[in-house]
Order: structure tokens, then C-alpha cells, then sequence
């Protein structure tokens, strides 16, 4: 029996210390597991703090073992941005490395094309996996790089004036223009709908009215989209127009570009009514020659009798001088025209709801220095008394826009330009175009600078200054050149804008001067008259008659 119990004891005091041993070594393993930091390896992302919109970057993902562990098996997943644009459109990449020893450092690079608006973050992630040599377990680091889209070298503006009528058609465009180093595909431009305004049709068309695709769009190029429809809106709203330029990625739309506009529907009327070039809410523009009917209407019960009317006229923009009346008594000296029922038969007895009307003609100077009490709201007066009644008009005077064109070949605003000139068939030559815009009387929007290019001469990119580049835009179909500055005060001036263009002379052109750039218009919208105010500048040939140095040469060789 001792024999028997002896034994037995001793096989329980084996089972113990197999069973001690195992758990000791398998919690010597797990130590060695939970004491292993994933900050042995560092990891992290190289690049680009700040970035331009469709400009090629490099991202490098650094990884380095600052530890004592061999770092097995690793696989490297690195993640592009969102919106971002590869040759294969892949955006994510996986990739096995080779084992990293303690010590060793090594990178891994990726390029790509960011996509997105002014502002945008754009995120790159990247995450590093491995198993310690002698340990069971895998470990990931994982590491982020934000990119912030500063500049978006696309121009996206509206054509559109600021005041619109109830009740009217309205056509106007979405200019797009490109300036960036890379071709730009699968774009499409989309429109919000706008309460008040009935969209009837668009140039190009479109099958929704809300999405037109583009073709591919090179450096230096651009378009236009024209839209028509009805203002419906009640007199006193707001309409906002809102555009989104963008791109299709992988069935998602991008958008890089967006613009806005508000526009005021407003709406005119009067008792004693007077029309200026048969228009009741005339807008006056100076040179103009001004012929006035003024209307007297009986809207009572009972007959006039020996209606006596005078017309007194105010405003630095009259030139008196000119006054003259064929039914009244034109008086320059004392601004004013007097109406006597003796000479104007239809006065001597006005029934009701009957309607006389009298005339009489002046012109406006040309230019002239408005009153301090007339800046910013420069209008002319027409002060009426009939009877017992009297009835002020006050008619507003546009401003006026003063554009010049020059063209050189000396070097402009940093342009140098090259080739021969007199210029040669068939050898490209390249000119600076000088723009400079002057606002006289009132404040302007929306000022727009237009001209075509002629055949034989295209764009090149070079735009002085800088700041000017996204005001810019060419219509690649039409070759219409577009610069939109936007807003100028009343006697302001913008500062000049230079481009350079392109000439190849064809051999129809030799022996002449050819046309360099056509007549350029100036317009904008006056903020006091609500008028779109327009003046021109003559086209320029190779004759080149403001650059001193270089003028009178421009015969084609």
C-alpha cells in the first residue's frame, strides 16, 4: 500500500512541473509579444503641404526599424487621396517588401494628379504591416498626409447683367477657360435651377438643361455656354445663378470650379409721362442726340383749357447750345422751353382720357466734369409744370468706358516677345496685346474686356500680371478672346492687362499688314443706370502705330 501511494504521488508531482513548464514557456512568449512596440517602426509620408490643382506630385512613404527585431513579411498599403487622377486610375496600392533589419531605412514613392476645389484637403494614407522575427504576432503602423488645394488655374465666370426685367427674355453665357499643363478630360458643367427663371434653350444643347459635357480641354483653351429663358420672378427678388465646372472620376463628380451671380428683377412707370428717343425709362449715353416727347394725359372727369407747359432742363451733361424746339419756344440761356397753347393748338382744350404731347431736342457733350453732387449718379432733370401740377424726371446718364488697345513688340510688363519683323510667311512672331480700361462717371460690374483673334494668330499663355490669369478666357471655337476684371469705381482705372499672341503669316498675307488682334469692346454693367455700358477700340495691325520702335514695318515679307 506505501508502494502504491508513493507512486502515485510521484506522478502527480510530474503532471505538476510538465504543466508549469508548458505555461512557462508559453507565457515567455507572450511576454516577448506585449513587450514589442509599434513604435519601433517609424513611418511616415513625404509631400506636398500645399498644392496646385492638376499639377503632378510625388508622394514618399519612409519607413526606418529603429529597434533590435529583425521586421518580417511587411506589406506596404498605401491610399491616394480622394479625386485623385493616376494614368491607370488606380488609387490604391499594395505592396510586399523586403525584410527590415534593425537599422534600415528605405522608401517608396507614388505620383498622381490631385482634383478639387480651392481649399480643398486632400488626405494620403499609408500602413505598414509585419511580424517581429521569434514573435507569433502582426503588427501595423499607420500614418496620414493632408494636402490643402490652393489654386485652381481654371476660369469659370458668368456673362450676365445685374438688373433683369419681369417678364423678359435674358440670354446669357458660362465662359470656361483652362491654364493648366495638363489635358482635362470627362468634364462636364453642370447649372443649378433657378426660382424665377424658365430655361428655354442653350448652345450647345443640352438633354437635361442641367448638364453639358465638354471635350477635352488643352492648356490655353476654352468655351461657352449660351442660355436662353423667361424672367418670371416678382419685381424686387433676387435670382442666383450658380454653375459647377467638374470632372468625372470613376462615376463620381468632381467638382474643381464653381461660380455664383445674384441678379435683381426690377420693373419702371408715371401720370405726367415724358419719353426720351421714344423709350419711357431711357438711358442716356454721353455724345447722344436727345429728342424728348412729353405727354400730358386727362385722366379726369372734366376738359382742360389752355394747358400752359414749360420744360426746364438740369445737368452739366446738356449741351444747351443745341436746344431747339419745332412746337415750343426754345429759351438755351435759361435751360428751358416754354409751350404756349396760342402756338400749340392741341393745348388750347385737353378732353378726358385725351393725350397731347409736345417735342423738342437737345444733344449731350461728349464729355464733360460732373458736379460733385452728380458722382456716382450722374443724371440729367427735366422739370415740368403744367397748371397747377408739376412733375420732375430725372433720366440717368451712363457712365462712360474708355478702352485702349496697343499692341508691341517691345518687351511689355515683363513679355519679351521673338521673331522676325517685319514679320515672315510662314515664321511665327509674337506681339504683346496692351489692354487699359478707364471708368469716368459711375460705378461698373461685371466689366468685360472682348475681342476675336484674327486667322493666323493664336494664344500663347504668357498673361501679365499673375493676379489676371483667372480673369481670363478664349472661346477656342469663336477665338474669342474674354478678360473679366470684375467691378470698377466711378473715375477708376483697372491696371493694364499684356497677353502675348502668336502671327504666322500664310503667303496671302504678304505684302500686307495683317490684323494682329479685331476690335475689342469694353462693356459692364453701370450700378446707377442698370444699363450694360459698351465702348470699342479699333483693331490693330502689324503696322504696330504705338510701339515707337517697331511701327510702320509690319509689311508681311
Amino acid at each position: 500500500m506505501k508502494a502504491t501511494h508513493f507512486l502515485k504521488n510521484k506522478k502527480v508531482i510530474f503532471i505538476v512541473l510538465v504543466a508549469i513548464v508548458v505555461a512557462g514557456f508559453f507565457g515567455f512568449w507572450y511576454y516577448r509579444d506585449q513587450i514589442f512596440s509599434k513604435e519601433i517602426l517609424k513611418l511616415e509620408i513625404l509631400g506636398p503641404e500645399q498644392a496646385t490643382m492638376g499639377d503632378e506630385i510625388q508622394y514618399t512613404v519612409k519607413y526606418k526599424n529603429n529597434g533590435n527585431f529583425v521586421l518580417q513579411q511587411p506589406k506596404l498599403t498605401f491610399e491616394l487621396p480622394d479625386n485623385s487622377l493616376t494614368e491607370d486610375s488606380k488609387t490604391q496600392f499594395e505592396q510586399d517588401l523586403p525584410d527590415i533589419y534593425p537599422g534600415q531605412e528605405n522608401t517608396v514613392t507614388f505620383k498622381t494628379r490631385l482634383l478639387g476645389k480651392e481649399g480643398d484637403l486632400e488626405v494620403a494614407k499609408a500602413w505598414l504591416s509585419y511580424v517581429p522575427k521569434n514573435l507569433s504576432a502582426r503588427y501595423e503602423s499607420d500614418t496620414t498626409l493632408t494636402t490643402t488645394i490652393t489654386t485652381v488655374p481654371i476660369t469659370l465666370t458668368f456673362d450676365l447683367p445685374s438688373t433683369v426685367e419681369k417678364g423678359k427674355e435674358i440670354t446669357y453665357a458660362i465662359n470656361y477657360f483652362s491654364n493648366i499643363d495638363y489635358p482635362l478630360e470627362n468634364l462636364s458643367i453642370k447649372v443649378d435651377p433657378v426660382a424665377g427663371f424658365q430655361l428655354e434653350s442653350a448652345d450647345p444643347t443640352s438633354l437635361d438643361n442641367v448638364e453639358w459635357k465638354l471635350d477635352a480641354l488643352q492648356k490655353a483653351q476654352g468655351g461657352r455656354i449660351s442660355i436662353k429663358g423667361l424672367v418670371n420672378a416678382d419685381t424686387g427678388s433676387n435670382l442666383t445663378f450658380l454653375a459647377h465646372l467638374g470632372m468625372w472620376v470613376n462615376g463620381t463628380f468632381v467638382v474643381i470650379k464653381e461660380v455664383n451671380q445674384t441678379v435683381q428683377v426690377i420693373q419702371p412707370q408715371l401720370f405726367i409721362s415724358q419719353q426720351i428717343n421714344n423709350s419711357a425709362s431711357y438711358t442716356a449715353s454721353p455724345g447722344e442726340s436727345l429728342h424728348y416727347d412729353i405727354s400730358f394725359r386727362n385722366i379726369g372727369a372734366t376738359p382742360f383749357n389752355n394747358v400752359f407747359a414749360i420744360v426746364r432742363l438740369n445737368g452739366s451733361a446738356f449741351d444747351f447750345s443745341t436746344l431747339k424746339s419745332d412746337q415750343g419756344q426754345a429759351r438755351p440761356n435759361d435751360n428751358l422751353i416754354v409751350f404756349d397753347p396760342n402756338q400749340v393748338i392741341n393745348l388750347q382744350h385737353i378732353d378726358p382720357q385725351q393725350e397731347v404731347k409736345v417735342g423738342f431736342d437737345i444733344k449731350l457733350k461728349n464729355s464733360w466734369t460732373p458736379a460733385d453732387s452728380e458722382k456716382n449718379n450722374t443724371m440729367i432733370k427735366s422739370n415740368i409744370d403744367v397748371s397747377d401740377i408739376s412733375q420732375e424726371f430725372d433720366t440717368k446718364v451712363n457712365t462712360n468706358l474708355e478702352l485702349s488697345q496697343k499692341v508691341y513688340y517691345a518687351p511689355q510688363n515683363g513679355i519679351q516677345n521673338s521673331g522676325p519683323t517685319p514679320p515672315q510667311v510662314n515664321t511665327p512672331t509674337t506681339y504683346t496685346v496692351v489692354w487699359q480700361v478707364k471708368n469716368d462717371f459711375n460705378d461698373v460690374k461685371n466689366v468685360k474686356v472682348k475681342a476675336v483673334l484674327p486667322a493666323g494668330v493664336t494664344l500663347t499663355a504668357k498673361i501679365s500680371p499673375d493676379s489676371e490669369i483667372s480673369h481670363f478666357s478664349l472661346d477656342s471655337n469663336s477665338r474669342e478672346i474674354v478678360w473679366s476684371p470684375g467691378d470698377l469705381t466711378a473715375g477708376a482705372s483697372l491696371p493694364a492687362l499684356s497677353f502675348q499672341i502668336s502671327l504666322t503669316p500664310s503667303l496671302l498675307m504678304q505684302g500686307t499688314a495683317p490684323q494682329l488682334i479685331g476690335q475689342a469692346t469694353v462693356s459692364g454693367d453701370d450700378q446707377f443706370t442698370g444699363a450694360t455700358v459698351q465702348t470699342t477700340a479699333p483693331a490693330v495691325t502689324t503696322a504696330l502705330p504705338d510701339d515707337s520702335s517697331n511701327s510702320g514695318g509690319g509689311i508681311v515679307k
